[in-house]
C-alpha cells in the first residue's frame, strides 16, 4: 500500500503537482511567445526562423531572452489586437440589426393601429428604420 510506505507521500504528491503545473505554465508560455512571434509583422521570415531555432535549441534561455527583449511590446501588441477585435465587434453590431430598428417599427405599428398615422406614413417610418 502506497500510503503505508515510508517516506513522505504527501510531499511526493505535492512535488508531482508542482512539476505538473510547472509544465502547464511552461507550455502556456511557449504558446504565448510563439503566437506573439508569428503574429508580428515587423520580423522577417528568417528572423522568425532564427527565433524558433534559438528557442528549440536553448528553450529556457531563448524564451527568457524573448520575454526580456519583447515583454512590454508583447503586452502592447496584445492590447492592440484586443482593441481591434472590440472595434470590429462594435462595427458589426452597429451595422447589423441591433434591435433599434425593430423597436421603431413596433412603435410605428402601434401608431398605425391606433389611427394616428396613415399606411403611407407607416411605410415611410418603416423604410427609415430599416435604412438606419
Amino acid at each position: 500500500m502506497v500510503l503505508a510506505s515510508g517516506g513522505y507521500p504527501l510531499l511526493n504528491a505535492m512535488w508531482t503537482m508542482f512539476i505538473f503545473f510547472g509544465w502547464i505554465i511552461w507550455i502556456w508560455l511557449l504558446f504565448t511567445v510563439f503566437s506573439d512571434l508569428f503574429r508580428r509583422n515587423d520580423v522577417s521570415g528568417w528572423g522568425k526562423a532564427g527565433w524558433v531555432f534559438f528557442m528549440l535549441v536553448l528553450p529556457f534561455v531563448g524564451v527568457l531572452v524573448y520575454l526580456v527583449g519583447q515583454g512590454s511590446a508583447m503586452g502592447e501588441r496584445q492590447s492592440e489586437r484586443q482593441q481591434a477585435a472590440v472595434r470590429r465587434y462594435e462595427t458589426a453590431q452597429h451595422n447589423g440589426s441591433n434591435g433599434q430598428s425593430a423597436s421603431e417599427i413596433t412603435k410605428a405599428k402601434v401608431l398605425l393601429d391606433s389611427g394616428t398615422i396613415t399606411t403611407d406614413e407607416f411605410e415611410t417610418l418603416k423604410a427609415k428604420a430599416l435604412a438606419s
